[in-house]
């Protein structure tokens, strides 16, 4: 996207702001991604929060953390919760692993999508304000990263 084209879009995103006031968007019509881009920050945030209790040292922290949200971690997690989910987030979680985006050299094509659908469902449950289906699934994927995180 040309320098010109940003500032367009940017102009229009922040007059869309202005005008929507401060409701959530409608999480079923969002484009994958975005619900990706919504679950990655509450999945990072949730992360960073469970291990404040392990260390006071923000290096232990982060060195956890980033470890914790990686895309590898993140498909293995959502393998392993596929069968305790819905029909309406299989649902969610087959549009964000068919969303097309650059993967990056730290994960293969498959641990990618599978993290970016992931990061889908959780932005859509938070979107949809399902806070206690959310907080299970969070406390559920965390459980199963810790546990790799030890091995």
């Amino acid at each position: 996207m040309k320098f010109e084209q940003y500032k367009l879009v940017k102009q229009h995103a922040l007059a869309a702001l202005e005008a929507a006031g401060t409701a959530l968007p409608d999480a079923d019509k969002l484009n994958p991604i975005l619900l990706a881009y919504i679950g990655d920050v509450v999945f990072s945030l949730y992360v960073r929060l469970r291990f404040l209790a392990a260390s006071s040292h923000i290096r232990v922290i982060h060195d956890f953390s980033s470890k914790a949200v990686s895309a590898v971690c993140q498909a293995k997690a959502l393998e392993a919760l596929k069968d305790t989910l819905t029909e309406e987030e299989m649902t969610v979680v087959k549009r964000g692993r068919n969303t097309k985006s650059t993967v990056p050299k730290s994960a293969s094509v498959h641990e990618y999508r599978m993290s970016t659908a992931f990061e889908a469902l959780v932005g859509w449950m938070f979107l949809r304000e399902d806070e206690e289906r959310l907080e299970e699934i969070l406390d559920k994927a965390f459980a199963i990263i810790l546990e790799g995180l030890k091995k």
